[in-house]
């Protein structure tokens, strides 16, 4: 039998290990299991992951395309790659920024980081980014406010030693279910509790200790609340937070009274207070896209983080941590030179964009000074005929962005260039598409949210006239800024090499990682300087190993239940002792003033209800890995029965249409009392979902607000201006109260 080789599930970032072994002809996987050796998941894995690793059931691209005659029709990759050559060497001579790329968290850190040494140090155009936008930005950025760097505090070692489990507008036992498992396991503990804050009963919050229903689009106005309780009732550390922190009193003096935000939130102001005195326990917050995925997701997040600062709650066994999706989000922040330069250099720092010009040896003038206006503007540039030429790569913006229908006239506008593995909605736009390989073809690494680096190994070739996609990327490059790659196969552990130095000496220093020492240990956390030690719970040094650039190697041990359970109450938050160092000018963290706004989209007669989308237990994504097993015309909409009752004579045999000021969408519909009265829930993989959301971003992340618009039922057969004009009567359940 063949040998299994070690390899990292690309399914979320959780980051297990998996051991993977080839189809007998070489041609795909057999089969995979958990890498009972990795310090990640010590051989745990989900069901998902290894279906969707071994037998992925969306349609495979198999060859290059090219459109002719208004279709996608076969070619060859020296036809394929000179179309896109010369299309962007043409719109470069317009200016830098007449070409877009569009990037993902589904590429290795060696692809992506190519990708970003191409658009930025080849094509020097600001309108760059990946889809992590999508769904992290928010986090990203409250990070950045708060600490002054990027990252949460904690890792995977922390969970087994929390006390209150706080889960914020997240689903980790459908999104995450491995790193679930360890919450679920801690929080059983008789001492621990798991307390879930989503306006749906998800299935975490059905096994939550307490379940907390804010209204949708207000977790900022109830973030405040919460810490408003906290100061009232003199649960704030304040050694921690005079030690440690800047802008407390300021931070009090912007918070909301109690009992109004609690009404704006829909919350009683009991509940308020048995939020907040769950912080007197050592207390991880996780959150996830209900929280980033808003127009106030900045302030939500750091909302968040001022509950942990003003509690104390940052040091082992507890702190903020926001939950990443995709498989390598975090690398693509750390390597790809999205919003940073590799290691998190700032864009507008002249030293750090030297280095890059130096390391990169292309001119200083060529690189940007800014990271652009993120994936949702840039969309709009393209609307508006501004860019002629877009390149995607790993990512489906026609069925993953919100205002679906604007963002596909969008990419019409452009000249489309396509790289991915399977058939999607962007690729059926497309004027050139790229065929790239997919998991078990690819090598690399990848970073999960916890900071640790891991390996990404092939298992197989890619099929016959498939490419890798840091090969594909090199040969774009060879036809249009030859010198800027060695060839046109790149090998993947030599541009690891090239970052790794590029993030020597940075706060994300990944210098002291080697691919050999990736084989040894299998996964490393950041930062690491040295070849003997690696991160551990950071911006904290508690003097005996455990902090950022400390030797953790072990610290796996910790979940498996090698410890002797919980931390002694002396111990209780992990913040004595120790030495704190945060990126910051002054060295502290920083408290925020957000403040509640409300929605972007308020209901109102004309649309009633409230749309919000979320994951499947079954689905990756915009589902182009699983796209056969997902019929469109079967997508349900779940509602509680009392609004199925409001609205009967929007049904028909079963079905209604869901339109917002964008689009309408017919559904199947699911009575379900999970779902809270007024609110319309939609499967956020169907393409069909995010016709209907809103392209509102928040202003300080750029990320969109995908979580709540305003939308209306219709019958089937029956129009708008029908039933406007039609019936209002009485008995026609045409409810707008």
């Amino acid at each position: 039998m063949t040998e299994r080789k070690p390899t990292t599930c690309m399914r979320c970032a959780v980051g297990c290990g998996y051991r993977q072994r080839p189809a007998d002809d070489g041609r795909g996987i057999a089969d995979v299991r958990g890498d009972d050796d990795h310090p990640t998941n010590g051989g745990q894995t989900c069901s998902r992951g290894v279906r969707e690793t071994v037998d992925p059931s969306g349609e495979r691209l198999t060859q290059p395309l090219i459109r002719r005659g208004g279709s996608l029709q076969p070619t060859d990759w020296d036809t394929a790659l000179g179309t896109v050559a010369v299309r962007i060497i043409e719109a470069l001579r317009e200016g830098n920024d007449n070409v877009a790329v569009l990037g993902s968290g589904q590429q290795t850190n060696e692809a992506a980081y190519a990708l970003g040494k191409l658009a930025r140090g080849g094509f020097g155009t600001r309108y760059y980014d990946a889809n992590t936008t999508l769904c992290m930005a928010s986090a990203v950025t409250a990070y950045y406010q708060a600490f002054g760097s990027d990252a949460p505090p904690p890792t995977y070692d922390d969970i087994s030693n929390a006390e209150t489990h706080l889960v914020w507008g997240a689903n980790p036992k459908i999104a995450h279910p491995v790193l679930y498992r360890w919450i679920a396991e801690s929080a059983s503990d008789p001492d621990s509790q798991l307390i879930a804050v989503d306006p749906v009963e998800s299935e975490t919050a059905v096994e939550a200790d307490v379940h907390v229903r804010p209204e949708p689009g207000t977790d900022l106005a109830l973030a405040r609340a919460v810490l408003a309780e906290v100061v009232e009732s003199g649960g704030v550390d304040r050694e921690f937070v005079e030690r440690h922190t800047d802008g407390y009193e300021e931070m009090v003096g912007s918070l909301p009274d109690i009992a109004v935000a609690a009404e704006t939130a829909g919350v009683s102001v009991d509940r308020v207070a048995e939020l907040a005195s769950a912080f007197a326990d050592r207390t991880l917050v996780y959150w996830g896209m209900g929280v980033n995925q808003s127009v106030q997701g900045t302030g939500t997040a750091r909302s968040l983080i001022d509950l942990c600062l003003a509690t104390g709650n940052l040091g082992p066994g507890s702190g903020p941590f926001s939950l990443t999706g995709q498989a390598n989000s975090m690398g693509n922040r750390v390597c790809a030179s999205k919003s940073s330069w590799p290691g998190y250099r700032p864009f507008d720092d002249v030293d750090h964009r030297k280095a890059v010009a130096k390391a990169w040896d292309v001119p200083l003038s060529r690189l940007p000074d800014a990271s652009g206006p993120g994936f949702v503007r840039i969309v709009d540039e393209l609307a508006r005929g501004n860019v002629d030429v877009c390149w995607t790569v790993a990512t489906n913006p026609v069925a993953g962005m919100p205002d679906a229908g604007h963002v596909e006239s969008a990419l019409e506008e452009a000249f489309l260039v396509v790289q991915d593995a399977f058939y999607s909605d962007t690729v059926a736009c497309a004027d050139v598409v790229l065929p790239a390989a997919t998991w078990g073809e690819s090598s690399g690494t990848v970073i999960n949210m916890e900071r640790r680096v891991s390996r990404v190994t092939a298992a197989s070739e890619p099929p016959d006239g498939i490419r890798q996609d840091v090969d594909i990327v090199a040969a774009v490059a060879d036809r249009i800024v030859p010198d800027l790659f060695d060839g046109t196969r790149l090998d993947p552990e030599s541009l690891f090499d090239e970052i790794s130095e590029l993030t020597r000496d940075t706060s994300a220093d990944l210098s002291g990682i080697t691919y050999e020492r990736l084989a040894d240990e299998l996964a490393v956390r950041w930062p690491a300087p040295d070849a003997e030690t690696q991160g551990g719970y950071r911006y904290y040094d508690a003097g005996t190993g455990d902090g950022d650039g400390a030797d953790d190697r072990d610290g796996a041990d910790d979940r498996d239940g090698a410890d002797d359970g919980k931390e002694g109450e002396d111990d209780r938050k992990g913040t004595s002792g120790g030495k704190w160092s945060f990126h910051t000018d002054s060295g502290r963290a920083r408290f925020s003033n957000a403040a509640h706004s409300g929605v972007p989209e308020p209901i109102d007669d004309a649309y009633p209800l409230t749309l919000t989308t979320g994951r499947r237990p079954d689905v990756y994504n915009t589902g182009v890995r699983t796209r056969s097993d997902v019929d469109e015309a079967a997508m349900a909409a779940r509602m509680n029965p009392e609004t199925v009752g409001e609205h009967l004579a929007a049904f028909e045999r079963g079905e209604t249409v869901v339109e917002s000021r964008r689009a309408a969408v017919t559904v199947g519909v699911e009575a379900d009392a999970d779902v809270p009265p007024g609110l319309v829930w939609l499967p956020i993989h169907n393409p069909a979902a995010n016709e209907l959301t809103l392209a509102a971003a928040d202003p300080e992340s750029a990320e969109p607000n995908f979580k709540q618009c305003a939308v209306a039922l219709r019958p089937p057969n029956r129009s708008r201006t029908d039933v406007a004009a039609g019936s209002r009567d009485a008995n026609s359940g045409w409810s707008h109260s």
